[in-house]
């Protein structure tokens, strides 16, 4: 028999029973459980979560049967915004643990989704068992269909599949309809190749991540919500002003490759783009020197990294279309942007170095600080 109390958990990961039943989580307690079950399988009774809660009573009742100290709850996600949801998982999960007093737990899921929150659970109670939940389905076509039909009715899915193919459509349509034929499908791989790319490197959690910054900042009056906005403003007209260098080069000469097109995007827009993460590190300087001075020398080496990687980046863009890919008409003489390359490269070292310094200096100061409210306080 396992030692101390044993919480049999069930995680919705996607918090099917606070966007479809309307049921607050944590629930605790066995009655809770079986509210919240019930309340889900009569809003969506195809649903794999309340199979997955019924499992959990039903392991909760036999180890109970056992004579075993037990406890059961089930916390939930956010159903749109992952990180928000894993976050609340998390905090649910440490108000269980501490009213059940549970030393060890027996995790129980519907699937491998809600297995990536198992981290999360093992850093706050060890997990002694996992348990999936599998819902048999009718192994015929029209069983699959109706499994393809129940998931793009979920608008986290159909959101997933349907933006990216109606927007391609959409954009194909104009274009052909303005005589750009060979440009529709240029466009249509261009829009669907950088939507699988927006959600293959995470930028949609990075997206949701600088919204719910704003958000906050906001809501909490902080300086920072101003440069987030201006930094926000800063990068859109700085890329746009790269794609419109690239358009200029690409009609005068259409047989540049990705590389050089990618540094004639950085010449145009890497100024702006400066002066936007500039923008962005002042406010976050504030911000911290104002309500958590301790951690100043985490931020402080910001804008003079900004300025360093900037002003390198500038310089190999204006290095590789002057000497590599020998653009006609650039706006640059070899002699001048000789200059511009050497004192870019060396203002962008001496700018990290300076970083730096100020970090150690004020990183010691910080450390003397508290060592001294450390020596007061004793």
């Amino acid at each position: 028999m396992v030692q101390g109390r044993t919480l049999v958990l069930s995680v919705d990961r996607d918090d099917d029973i606070g966007w479809k039943a309307r049921v607050e989580s944590p629930c605790i307690g066995r009655a809770a459980c079986l509210k919240a079950a019930n309340t889900l399988a009569l809003a969506d009774p195809e649903d794999s979560d309340v199979n997955a809660i019924f499992s959990a009573v039903k392991i909760y009742d036999e180890l109970t049967a056992k004579g075993e100290e037990t406890a059961i709850a089930v916390v939930a996600g956010n159903h749109l915004h992952m990180i928000e949801g894993d976050r609340r998982i998390a905090a649910s999960l440490e108000q269980v643990v501490r009213e059940t007093q549970a030393t060890n737990c027996i995790l129980v899921t519907d699937g491998a989704e809600d297995e990536y929150v198992i981290p999360i659970i093992q850093s706050l109670i060890p997990v002694s068992s996992i348990r999936r939940v599998i819902v048999n389905q009718m192994p015929n076509l029209e069983g699959t269909y109706y499994i393809l039909k129940k998931l793009l009715d979920d608008p986290k899915i159909s959101r997933m599949i349907f933006i990216p193919i109606g927007l391609a459509m959409l954009l194909y349509a104009i274009a052909y309809l303005f005589g750009w034929p060979g440009a529709a499908t240029i466009i249509v791989v261009g829009v669907i190749g950088s939507y699988l790319l927006y959600k293959g490197f995470g930028f949609d959690e990075l997206v949701h991540g600088i919204i719910d910054a704003l958000r906050l900042s906001l809501q909490r009056g902080r300086f920072s919500f101003i440069t987030y906005t201006i930094t926000i403003v800063l990068i859109i007209i700085g890329c746009t002003l790269g794609f419109l260098k690239v358009l200029e080069f690409y009609s005068a000469d259409n047989s540049g490759g990705v590389v050089t097109y990618l540094m004639t995007f950085l010449f145009g827009s890497i100024e702006l783009l400066i002066f936007a993460g500039l923008i962005l590190s002042i406010g976050i300087i504030i911000d911290v020197y104002s309500n958590e001075r301790e951690n100043l020398g985490k931020v402080i080496v910001f804008p003079f990294f900004v300025v360093a990687i900037g002003l390198i980046l500038y310089g190999a863009s204006v290095y590789y279309l002057i000497n590599i890919s020998i653009i006609p008409d650039f706006p640059l003489s070899p002699e001048t942007a000789s200059t511009y390359i050497l004192y870019d490269v060396i203002i962008g070292v001496i700018s990290a170095i300076v970083g730096v310094i100020i970090q150690f200096f004020i990183n010691r100061r910080i450390a003397e600080q508290q060592k001294q409210e450390i020596i007061e306080v004793m």
